[in-house]
């Protein structure tokens, strides 16, 4: 409905607690802004893994009855948007397997750049695969694997593909948590008493009174036994760090801390280096909710413009929605926002939002904006312009789609009929962290500079 970028995935794992699937359930709940298509947890009891899992929300997805079926003390989970692969049940994760090495289970957040060019290697010899996803290629390569014990059959399998991936894998006797070596999804490690718990974001930690001990370092593997004893290792090839730029900009929830960097803080300093690059004079800042809404907080400070909620989101719109036979224009927009109409009466407006995408979502707001009365509209983004799709793990238009990539920006200012239009620029982004390294974050969706080449045949559909 909102122009924006899709949810990737979000990952969860524990190990051992009395009520490992309930934990899942909520570590799940606390990352659905990650994926809202599927849901799904895999538990142990007495060595043998079972597998729930469903299309739609965490909560739809899960009842008493169903967790109560998931017996065991540790289980993994996982919310899912399509990166790869069609939203239909067969591609919900977790995915489980049984082979050579016992039962198996993957949840994968990311994307395998290389994941066709391997899947045709091993129908060839005669796999079979039940999904379209990428994930299933991992679990194909571990059964083959000749390695004697099944960390080392992850190991080799990991080694043969290329992209991101931060997993959670689980056997009938450990948890094993992996980010691959350019670190590009984030992967945390927390304790909840004698309990070990991963998750995607420190959100899911603080909903179990979880205590946040670390991220996973970029190539490093966890592994937790069944007494709950854990071990790191770092079993791949050192490359380039290359966290992704947007989880701060966009996809983490703001409550949250992600590659040394505290999200609302850094979200608001965009704010603020935003209205420090473009100043103007106007009545209010209004934030596009609810992404905008820190960034347009640091504008207000650091400009002196007066903040206000002009646009008010509606939270209760289900995935689908029936529109009247008699047409309403710009439903689409008008179904998710509405605008507090006196503050726009008269008045010269910042509009604040986290990204522009097709710019056609922009047009709406601002002609709704404008017809409230509003005599200048200004529109700030605090990303700077998208230019080219992502392949490691973030599902984006195509390049053909993405206005940033064939117009000015004075020509998508009067595209979507703004007075003014500026974006962040890349080094005021880059300005804007605090702990962390600029040289570590991966900014291809900016610029094109892809440090893992995507095959094109397997690019088209992204």
């Amino acid at each position: 409905m909102l122009d924006k970028f899709k949810d990737e995935c979000g990952i969860f794992g524990i190990k051992p607690h009395p009520e490992a699937a309930n934990m899942a359930y909520l570590g799940l709940y606390a990352l659905q802004h990650r994926g809202q298509e599927a849901a799904g947890v895999v538990s142990e009891s007495d060595g043998v893994l079972t597998c729930s899992k469903g299309q739609g929300l965490v909560s739809d997805v899960f009842t008493r009855e169903k967790l109560q079926r998931l017996r065991g003390d540790s289980a993994i989970g996982h919310v899912r948007y399509s990166t790869a692969g069609s939203n239909r049940i067969e591609n919900a994760q977790p995915i489980l397997i049984t082979c050579q090495h016992g039962q198996i289970a993957v949840a994968h957040n990311g994307n395998l750049v290389n994941a066709m060019e391997m899947r045709r290697k091993l129908e060839k010899i005669g796999s079979i695969f039940n999904t379209d996803s990428d994930s299933e290629v991992l679990l194909h390569l571990i059964a083959k694997s000749k390695q004697e014990t099944l960390e080392d059959a992850i190991i080799e399998a990991l080694n043969q593909v290329e992209g991101a991936y931060s997993c959670v894998f689980h056997t009938k006797d450990k948890l094993i948590a992996v980010r691959d070596p350019r670190g590009f999804r984030p992967l945390m490690l927390g304790t909840l008493g004698e309990s070990t718990v991963f998750a995607s974001e420190t959100c899911a930690f603080d909903l179990l009174d979880a205590q946040f001990q670390r991220e996973l370092e970029p190539g490093e593997m966890v592994v937790v036994n069944r007494r709950g004893m854990r071990r790191s290792m770092k079993p791949f090839e050192e490359k380039p760090i290359r966290q992704c730029i947007f989880e701060h900009i966009y996809f983490a929830r703001p409550d949250g801390f992600m590659f040394g960097e505290h999200t609302q803080r850094y979200r608001e300093q965009l704010g603020a280096k935003l209205a420090e690059e473009n100043p103007l004079e106007a009545d209010y800042v209004i934030p596009v909710p609810d992404s905008g809404v820190s960034a347009a907080l640091g504008y207000a400070r650091a400009s002196g413009i007066p903040f206000a909620f002009g646009l008010i989101r509606n939270h209760y719109v289900g995935r689908t929605f029936i529109e009247p036979k008699q047409s309403i224009r710009h439903f689409g927009v008008k179904i998710k926002l509405n605008p507090v109409r006196h503050l726009f009466e008269g008045k010269r407006v910042v509009l604040v939002d986290d990204s522009l995408v097709r710019g056609t979502t922009s047009r709406k707001i601002v002609k709704m904006v404008r017809n409230c009365g509003a005599t200048e509209v200004h529109m700030r983004i605090s990303a700077p312009p998208t230019t080219h799709p992502c392949y490691y793990g973030i599902d984006t238009p195509t390049r053909g789609e993405l206005i940033a990539s064939s117009h000015s920006i004075d020509e998508i200012r009067k595209y979507i009929e703004a007075d003014s239009l500026e974006y962040i620029s890349i080094q005021g982004m880059l300005d804007c962290l605090n702990n962390s390294s600029p040289e570590s974050y991966c900014k291809a969706c900016f610029t094109g500079d892809y440090v893992i080449p995507f095959p094109h045949q397997a690019g088209a559909s992204v």
